[in-house]
């Protein structure tokens, strides 16, 4: 029994050796990728760098916005071809059922950027590390990444769409000026209207210079096969710094989900 003791570790330690040493498997890498390796995968040592942006600590929930007397009224999108096409058909189905309409997915599917950054029900929490900055949306538990590391885009014959998307920002002063490519068809751009492969967001997030607990986030979208013109929006976000974003996970008790018609049920 000693002697199967002894040997259980020797043999183990033997038959890891083989599998390091044994030649890569064809059509597996040999090794790590090749490429470079940016600072958000190597933060260690690089953590003194983030005691210079500015103080976007704690948890934000957009901020209710009314207009002035006077003040101009909030911009629409403005679909062109099939995409309006698309858009009024929607709309006519809604007017013509309180407001139900065909859908992509179900409630518990998230919108996607940059209509998730419009929910005022779900705050938001942002995360400063080495070269990279993570929103955390408490809604069906979304997270975003945005690198800051001087990486480029992703190659477009590798990117995978997401809700998220590809989210590529650098720093001017304290505003965080991002680009964002590579959006899924059921992100939401405004009621109605969807992203497509052409859509670009870009955006410039910054604190209010006159209210610190004032986040703006400045939002431009462009799409010139699905927009007639950029689209802009403006969302603010008050800060609370004695809260935590929660769990959620709205897939736990989906009872609103989506029929082959594109209805949504409650079951």
């Amino acid at each position: 029994m000693l002697r199967q003791a002894l040997l259980g570790p020797l043999l183990g330690g033997a038959a890891l050796l083989a599998v390091q040493g044994a030649p890569a498997l064809a059509g597996q890498p040999a090794g790590p990728p090749p490429g470079p390796v940016h600072p958000a995968a190597t933060p260690k040592g690089n953590y003194a760098a983030l005691n210079n942006l500015p103080d976007w600590g704690g948890v934000w929930i957009v901020a209710p916005q009314r207009r002035a007397p006077g003040d101009p009224p909030p911009e629409t999108t403005t679909p062109k071809g099939q995409y309006l096409e698309r858009y009024n058909r929607m709309k006519a189905i809604a007017e013509a059922n309180d407001g139900e309409y065909p859908r992509v997915a179900s409630t518990c599917t998230t919108p996607g950027e940059p209509y998730l950054a419009s929910l005022g029900q779900y705050p938001t929490e942002w995360l400063f590390t080495p070269g990279r900055v993570t929103v955390l949306h408490e809604e069906t538990v979304g997270e975003r990444r945005i690198y800051t590391d001087g990486r480029g885009h992703i190659p477009a014959d590798d990117l995978e769409l997401s809700y998220g998307g590809d989210s590529i920002g650098h720093w001017e002063g304290e505003t965080l000026v991002v680009d964002t490519i590579g959006l899924k068809p059921s992100n939401q751009i405004s009621p109605g209207v969807f992203a497509t492969p052409k859509t670009r967001l870009m955006e410039r997030i910054h604190l209010d210079p006159a209210d610190k607990d004032l986040l703006v986030d400045e939002i431009t979208v462009v799409d010139e096969d699905m927009l007639e013109r950029p689209y802009h929006q403006t969302v603010k976000y008050r800060r609370r710094r004695d809260l935590e974003i929660l769990e959620y996970v709205c897939a736990e008790n989906d009872r609103n989900q989506l029929r082959p018609d594109g209805r949504i049920g409650f079951n």
